[in-house]
């Protein structure tokens, strides 16, 4: 029996009335401390944008505590760690030029963007999930001796295709690259082809 379990990070949905964490150093303590209880248990972690470099991240601090590991990771919509990025602040940006930036990646329905109550409520949490991306610097260390999936959209303007090949680096075994039709949020149109490739992998 597989059993989905997702993380809810410090304000989203449930916890919305807690303060966001704007630095992927400082979730990875209270992430592990919230999954050490269930480690006993063979698992496997999916993440997409921002969770693919939580996830990873996750991983590499499971491994630096000599806890269990997963036993595959799928990484979605995310370059390879080690491949530099532009450097941005979109995070720090005035109100109106944030949320324009929010509204040109897709992924946000307009409904959600034109409503200004609930955006002051989401603003918080949007900034803090751009911060973390856009403050991490990656550090080397060995590769994982874990397989990786990774999964990427051929359109997707955040992330080129040819830039998921460099998570090569990150497994010593062979990456499984599968590139899907549609924009950075092209697993919302391919759930069925994701569920069935994860269950694929589980042992």
């Amino acid at each position: 029996m597989v059993e989905v379990c997702p993380i809810q990070l410090p304000g989203r949905e449930t916890r919305i009335g807690e303060a966001p964490i704007n630095r992927l150093a400082d979730l990875l303590p209270p992430l592990v401390e919230a999954l050490n209880p269930y480690l006993h248990e063979p698992f496997q972690i999916f993440g997409h944008s921002m969770g693919s470099l939580i996830g990873f991240e996750l991983t590499r601090e499971l491994r630096r505590r000599q806890l269990p590991t997963p036993t595959h990771l799928f990484m979605s919509g995310h370059r390879a760690p080690q491949t530099p990025r532009e450097e941005t602040q979109t995070w720090q940006l005035p109100e109106a030029e944030f949320i324009q930036s929010v509204k040109d990646m897709g992924g946000t329905p307009d409904a959600v963007l034109q409503n200004d109550e609930l955006m002051q409520l989401l603003l918080p949490t949007l900034r803090a999930d751009f911060a973390i991306n856009e403050t991490y610097h990656y550090q080397p260390e060995p590769p994982l001796n874990i397989p990786i999936t990774v999964l990427g959209g051929r359109e997707d303007k955040e992330v080129k295709p040819e830039e998921l090949k460099d998570w090569q680096l990150q497994s010593s075994y062979p990456i499984d690259l599968h590139i899907f039709s549609g924009n950075h949020f092209f697993i919302h149109s391919h759930q069925p082809q994701l569920t069935r490739l994860i269950a694929s992998h589980y042992i």
